[in-house]
């Protein structure tokens, strides 16, 4: 697949390097965007892989950086290009009155802003081709309402929802949807574990999972992302959850 371009948001840990690695082992071209890097991958993987250090909760550089044309460089002339919004905050937990102001701005820029923002450069930069894709990496909190998690669920609610509406405006050889992973061991699952009760009154239940060896491991679920994404049946769904198969 030399002639497939990625971009991968959030590819430094957790399931966006399970799905940049699983991407890159089938010789896919993959551009990592992140904070920081995975020097993992970069020493796997070799010359495949493309690291550019940004904050997405910062929507100025992101803006700079699209109009400076490194996507369209990067996608180049592949015959297929995509782009998984992985990248997401769980932060800030609890009722509205504990939440921290900047913390809600930066989850909802990094959540929603920048996927929003950068889709549409994607969908620009990739006109000419007869195969693209987007994936928006979502969650059960999308349509299922949790204690403590009203910006989480709200902001992935809000990438199922644009999923939705982008269908419907029928872009030629544009793919897209939005997945549902399953409960993953990230370092996120540790996030939610250090959460006290009274600001997330479900974490018995996500404590039970980690200690009955039911969360799923991120490189079987970053593999399960990858065949997803290059399967026909990719974009025919909105919405799809892997935990119901």
């Amino acid at each position: 697949m030399i002639d497939t371009a990625a971009i991968v948001t959030g590819h430094t840990r957790g399931l966006g390097a399970a799905i940049a690695h699983h991407l890159l082992a089938r010789d896919t071209r993959v551009l990592g965007i992140a904070r920081n890097t995975n020097d993992e991958l970069a020493s796997r993987h070799g010359g495949h892989l493309t690291q550019t250090r940004l904050d997405l909760a910062d929507s100025a550089a992101l803006a700079r950086w699209l109009e400076d044309g490194h996507m369209t460089r990067f996608i180049g002339p592949s015959r297929t290009a995509l782009l998984i919004n992985n990248a997401g905050l769980l932060q800030p937990i609890g009722p509205l009155e504990v939440q921290d102001a900047d913390a809600v701005a930066r989850a909802v820029t990094v959540n929603v802003t920048a996927v929003l923002m950068l889709s549409a450069a994607f969908a620009a930069a990739t006109s000419g081709l007869r195969d693209r894709r987007i994936l928006h990496v979502s969650s059960g909190a999308g349509s299922k309402a949790y204690a403590g998690w009203s910006v989480y669920c709200a902001t992935k609610a809000a990438l199922d929802h644009h999923v939705r509406a982008v269908m419907l405006d029928r872009t030629p050889a544009l793919r897209i949807g939005s997945v549902a992973p399953g409960v993953i061991d990230t370092d996120m699952q540790a996030e939610i574990r250090a959460t006290t009760e009274d600001r997330f009154p479900e974490r018995q239940r996500f404590e039970d999972m980690k200690r009955e060896g039911r969360l799923r491991s991120a490189d079987d679920a970053g593999r399960a992302v990858v065949e997803l994404l290059l399967s026909d049946a990719f974009g025919r769904e909105a919405v799809t959850d892997l935990r119901r198969g």
